[in-house]
């Protein structure tokens, strides 16, 4: 037989094999959204996807045999993503009401984040709901908060005003220079900008805090057996030895 038709023969015989290759390979990639919430998950100054959560989620996922597609989103269209199938897996906290019933929770903790009111020194410890009335609450843009929060928010018998900004750093000293009476912010973000800014600590009054975990978007083809496949990634990783623990 010529050399050519050789060739030819066996790239035939490949082709079918590759294509099974890139079949699984596409099916096995995992579209991973998130939303900038330094220093857990947020984009670098390359561009790129940084973050403790999502070196955490990449780890996890390479265990398992998926192949981690990171992009970020603003919140709300985070959480339509998860609600039709685009974003498949979210490293976040579980609850969310718009997610009911669009979303399997991994079962392992990966850490904890805390929900806090800060103010300033010169403010009095305030009773809450009630010393909110009328004031200026500094949130960031594109954040969700628990249920009581966000009817304190929408009471018009409290008449809160909101003031928004899109970065933590932004927010304290909107804070600082009193352009709002109380800030309603995450606490390690709050910590990291602090810091930042060589701001000394800040009284805070704590509401929530709440697990983060693997979200799968039910919608996903596959959905539980990739919830359990990240469950067993989890459990044999830590019976290695390893550190899986959010800083």
């Amino acid at each position: 037989m010529p050399r050519c038709c050789c060739l030819l023969l066996a790239a035939l015989l490949w082709l079918p094999s590759l294509a099974a290759t890139a079949e699984i390979d596409a099916l096995r990639q995992v579209s991973v959204g998130y939303y900038e919430f330094p220093p857990y998950s947020y984009t670098d100054a390359q561009g790129r996807p940084s973050g403790a959560i999502l070196e955490l989620s990449a780890r996890l996922l390479r265990h398992a045999g998926y192949q981690a597609h990171f992009r970020s989103y603003p919140g709300a269209r985070l959480y339509s993503g998860l609600r039709d199938g685009s974003v498949q897996l979210w490293p976040g906290a579980p609850g969310k009401a718009e997610l009911v019933g669009h979303t399997l929770e991994a079962r392992h903790r990966l850490g904890e984040i805390t929900l806090n009111l800060y103010f300033r020194r010169d403010t009095p410890l305030p009773r809450l709901p009630d010393d909110l009335k009328d004031s200026g609450v500094i949130l960031i843009s594109g954040y969700s908060y628990w249920q009581e929060v966000n009817q304190w928010l929408a009471d018009p018998a409290l008449g809160i005003v909101e003031h928004r900004t899109a970065s933590h750093t932004a927010a304290l000293e909107m804070l600082q220079r009193r352009r709002g009476d109380y800030l309603l912010d995450y606490q390690t973000p709050v910590e990291q900008a602090r810091r930042r800014l060589g701001m000394g600590e800040l009284p805070f009054v704590q509401l929530q805090r709440l697990p983060l975990k693997l979200i799968v978007s039910r919608h996903t083809p596959g959905a539980e057996a990739l919830r359990d496949a990240l469950d067993r990634a989890y459990e044999e990783l830590r019976a290695a030895g390893e550190d899986l623990q959010l800083p």
